[in-house]
């Protein structure tokens, strides 16, 4: 089955930066789209961004010049590099798998970004 594990989240002050990683199993990594969504406290799940098996990335306007999104696929991981960190950054990041009309989600690992 697909197993998707999300880690390197933590505290950070403003400015600061994180890498997130997503391994992934189960499925042919290589194949899929893979994105990366946050909730915020209170917020909705939103996604943040994606990309496609070939490695075009694409970002909401939100993280634009300041994550960049890659992925290893002889490692099966996708990464969520973050840099110049923002308070309205704080949420729980999940990484996700949308296949045949289906989303898979990781546990999510936690980002706060407080002084």
């Amino acid at each position: 089955q697909v197993q998707l594990v999300e880690s390197g989240g933590g505290l950070v002050q403003p400015g600061g930066s994180l890498n997130l990683s997503c391994e992934a199993s189960g499925f042919a990594f290589n194949l899929y789209l893979m994105a990366w969504y946050r909730q915020g406290p209170g917020k909705e799940r939103e996604l943040v961004a994606t990309i496609s098996a070939n490695g075009r990335a694409n970002y909401v306007h939100a993280v634009k010049g300041r994550f960049t999104i890659s992925r290893d696929n002889a490692k099966n991981t996708v990464y969520l590099q973050m840099d110049n960190l923002k308070p309205e950054d704080t949420a729980v990041y999940f990484c996700n798998l949308r296949r045949n009309g289906n989303d898979d989600w990781g546990q999510g690992t936690p980002v706060s970004v407080s002084s």
